[in-house]
C-alpha cells in the first residue's frame, strides 16, 4: 500500500500576462487558509479548464506544465530551479493559495507553510503580541504557543526586546523572530520556500540545524532553496525545474548535477562578447587561458603546476590594479580566491592591454568541477566582474608526492603539512 502524502498528477498553471489574480497577497492568502488547517485533512484540488498543454496563445505564460510526483511519508523533497522556473507557483497550489488550471494535487495531513518570514506581523505590536498573532495565522492554538513561547524566544535570540514594539525591530530582529515562530509549528507536512538564505550567518545555520531536526522527527518536506549544500544535506531526493517542467528527478547529488551543468553559464560564448558583467569597464577581460603544459586545457591534475593567463583591455591610465580569481564548487560555494591584493600584490600601472598571469605551483584544489569568476579593481573601484568566465575540471594527482591520491569528497582542497611524533 502506498503511504505517499503528496500525490500531484499533470499539474499544469497559466497565466495571463498582465492579469490580477482575484486572490489577496501572499500574507492574506496564507492568514486566510492556514487557520482553517485541520490535523488531518484530505485537501484535493482539480483544475476546471479545458485548456490544453499545448504552446500558449499570445498573452498567455505557463508557469507550471505537465508536473506530476509523489512525496511519501516522512520524506525530505528537494525543489531546485533557476528563478522564474515555477517553483514558487507550485508551492502556492500545494499551500491551498491559488489553484491550477489543470492536474491535481492531493494531500493528506495539515500543512504548514513557511513561504514568507514574518507572515502576520504587526508593526505596531509588541514582539510578545506578534509571537501569538502570526502563530495564529500559520494555524497554531494558544495552548501550543504558550507552550512553545520560551523557545520560539530562545531561538529568535531577542528575549530583552519582546515588549519592544516590532516597528523598531531591526530587519534581522524580525527575521529571526518570524522565522522562529514558523519553525516550530508541528503539521503534518510543511513547505519552505527559501527561508534560510535570510538573516545572518550565524542565524542561517542555526535555521539549517532546526530543519535537520524537522527532518529526524519524520515529518514531510517540501524545500525549495537556492543553497545547494542544503539541499544535497536535508533531502532524500530532489527534483529540477525549468521553465514550468520538471527536467530532472532523482537523487538530490545527481539531480544537482544535472542543473548546473544546465545553467552552466556561457561557457560557449567567448569572454570579450560577454555581456552580463559588472563594473566600471575602466578595463574588460577579454581572454582567459588555462594551461598544465605546454597546451591549453580546461583539466588539470590536483598538484600539478597551472598557469591562469588573464588577458584584458582598458583606457589608460590603469593604476592601483588588483585582479582575482575565484573559484566555485558544484553547490555555488567559494572554496579558493587566488587575489593579487591578498598576496601583497598590486599593480602600480599597467598598459592599456596586457595579460595577467597567476600561477601555481601545486593546484590545491580537489578533484571536482569548478567554475571561475573573474574580477578586477582600479584603485578599489571595480572595473569588471564575470561570472562563469570558464569551467574547469580537476581530477586526481599526487599532491603529496607520496604516491598517494587525495580521495574525492574529503574536503575541497589539499595543503602542505607535516606530521611527527613529540
Amino acid at each position: 500500500m502506498s503511504d505517499s502524502v503528496i500525490r500531484v498528477e499533470h499539474l499544469s498553471k497559466r497565466y495571463r500576462l498582465g492579469q490580477i489574480d482575484p486572490y489577496q497577497t501572499l500574507r492574506d492568502a496564507i492568514a486566510r487558509v492556514a487557520v482553517s488547517s485541520s490535523r488531518a485533512v484530505r485537501s484535493a484540488f482539480a483544475g476546471r479548464s479545458k485548456a490544453t498543454r499545448n504552446p500558449s496563445p499570445d498573452g498567455h505564460i505557463w508557469a507550471l506544465k505537465d508536473v506530476s510526483f509523489e512525496v511519501d511519508r516522512g520524506e525530505v523533497l528537494g525543489v531546485i530551479g533557476p528563478n522564474g522556473a515555477g517553483k514558487t507557483t507550485l508551492l502556492k497550489i500545494l499551500s491551498r493559495i491559488t489553484e491550477p488550471t489543470e492536474g491535481r494535487a492531493e494531500i493528506y495531513g495539515s500543512v504548514g507553510s513557511l513561504l514568507e518570514v514574518g507572515t502576520g506581523f504587526h508593526y505596531e505590536l509588541s514582539g510578545r503580541e506578534n509571537v501569538y498573532l502570526s502563530g495564529a495565522v500559520l494555524g497554531m492554538s494558544k495552548r501550543e504557543i504558550d507552550e512553545k513561547f520560551d523557545d520560539i524566544v530562545s531561538f529568535a535570540e531577542v528575549g530583552e526586546f519582546m515588549d519592544t514594539p516590532v516597528k523598531r525591530y531591526s530587519d534581522g530582529m524580525r527575521v529571526r523572530l518570524g522565522f522562529s515562530v514558523a519553525a516550530h509549528l508541528e503539521p503534518d507536512v510543511i513547505i519552505v520556500d527559501e527561508v534560510l538564505a535570510v538573516g545572518d550567518a550565524s542565524f542561517q545555520r542555526k535555521c539549517l540545524g532546526r530543519m535537520g531536526e524537522v527532518r529526524g522527527e519524520g515529518r514531510t518536506v517540501i524545500f525549495v532553496s537556492h543553497d545547494m549544500a542544503a539541499v544535497e544535506n536535508l533531502c532524500d531526493r530532489a527534483f529540477a525545474l525549468a521553465r514550468g517542467e520538471i527536467f530532472a528527478s532523482g537523487n538530490p547529488s545527481d539531480v544537482i548535477s544535472q542543473y548546473l551543468e544546465s545553467y552552466a553559464g556561457y561557457s560557449t560564448v567567448p569572454l570579450a562578447s560577454r555581456t552580463d558583467r559588472r563594473g566600471t569597464g575602466r578595463f574588460r577581460f577579454v581572454g582567459l587561458r588555462i594551461s598544465s603544459g605546454p597546451n591549453p586545457t580546461d583539466t588539470v591534475r590536483c598538484g600539478a603546476p597551472v598557469d591562469f593567463e588573464v588577458s584584458y583591455e582598458g583606457k589608460p591610465p590603469l593604476r592601483n590594479v588588483d585582479v582575482a580569481i575565484l573559484f566555485y564548487n558544484q553547490f555555488g560555494t567559494c572554496v579558493l580566491l587566488a587575489g593579487s591584493a591578498i598576496i601583497g600584490k598590486v599593480f602600480d600601472e599597467v598598459p592599456a592591454k596586457g595579460t595577467f598571469v597567476c600561477r601555481f605551483a601545486k593546484f590545491p584544489l580537489m578533484p571536482g568541477t569548478y567554475h571561475l569568476l573573474l574580477g578586477g579593481d582600479t584603485n578599489s573601484v571595480q572595473a569588471d566582474e564575470v561570472k562563469d568566465a570558464a569551467t574547469l575540471q580537476v581530477v586526481e594527482g599526487d599532491y603529496y608526492g607520496s604516491g598517494k591520491l587525495p580521495p574525492r569528497g574529503y574536503g575541497e582542497f589539499a595543503t602542505p603539512h607535516e606530521w611527527e611524533l613529540a
